[in-house]
């Protein structure tokens, strides 16, 4: 008598079992349980990228080429919006909105010459920029990871405040005043990866990127732009240069509707 393979020991159970094995999943034990196999519905629909998502995070702008002459890192928030063109998340269109702060300063001054330092207030100068863009997404989705890059086109918009508020913490500002600002068209381009932590249907991505804007020329105030002279009267010097950055950026992406799978 012929003692068969290993092999083919296999493939006899594997054909076998094959009658009994049913979909993988909670459809396909209730199917399994009630006798019938019925399609599973909700794994179908979890399958299927949602077509509206949101996210934000930290980011670090990176100044690049003459900017990073003048203006140190920059350290702000970020949020996106964004819509799949198809049902599997490849293409999308984005838009991005961003703030990011590249200098601030806080001293503590006379209210007024009257009352001297019987009366003291704190006066904040904070350098800004705020970043608008929309434009076209791809995403490759590798398992629980998605790659994707883009581009953008948008506006810039670099402006310099001082705001005068009490010492206690809790106090609103008495004064705000928009030292200077300038803005204009720029574009970006950049990419990154998300990787899932929370799936069902309301997905949640970790995500990793970075992002170059190309803003032109501008006109800016530095972190030392603003000069006090003797008489106490401050002297607002601004630099102009190209100013162009590099955004990383550290936050999540949750998806909020499912498309028809």
């Amino acid at each position: 008598m012929q003692v068969p393979s290993p092999n083919r020991l296999l493939a006899c159970a594997v054909v076998a079992a094959f009658p009994f094995l049913g979909p993988i999943g909670p459809a396909g034990l209730a199917a399994q349980n009630s006798g019938q196999v019925q399609p599973a519905q909700d794994e179908a629909q979890w399958e299927v990228a949602p077509r509206l998502w949101a996210g934000g995070g930290l980011t670090v702008a990176q100044p690049m080429g003459e900017f990073a002459d003048y203006v140190n890192v920059g350290i702000g928030i970020g949020g996106f919006f964004r819509a799949g063109l198809d049902q599997h998340g490849i293409l999308s269109l984005r838009a991005d909105l961003g703030f990011m702060t590249y200098g601030r300063e806080t001293q503590r001054i006379p209210l007024s010459e009257t009352v001297g330092t019987l009366i003291e207030a704190d006066l904040t100068t904070s350098n800004n920029i705020v970043v608008v863009g929309i434009g076209p997404e791809v995403g490759i989705p590798v398992g629980p990871v998605r790659l994707y890059g883009g581009g953008s086109a948008g506006y810039t918009y670099f402006h310099t405040d001082s705001e005068l508020e009490g010492t206690r913490q809790d106090q609103e500002p008495l004064f705000r005043t928009r030292n200077h600002s300038d803005g204009g068209f720029a574009w970006s381009g950049g990419g990154g990866l998300q990787v899932q932590v929370s799936g069902g249907r309301t997905p949640v991505l970790v995500d990793l990127g970075a992002t170059y804007h190309a803003n032109g020329r501008r006109e800016y105030v530095t972190r030392d732009g603003i000069i006090t002279d003797a008489e106490g009267r401050p002297d607002i010097q601004t630099t102009r240069s190209d100013a162009d950055f590099l955004v990383w950026r550290l936050g999540v992406s949750v998806g909020l509707r499912h498309g028809q799978p």
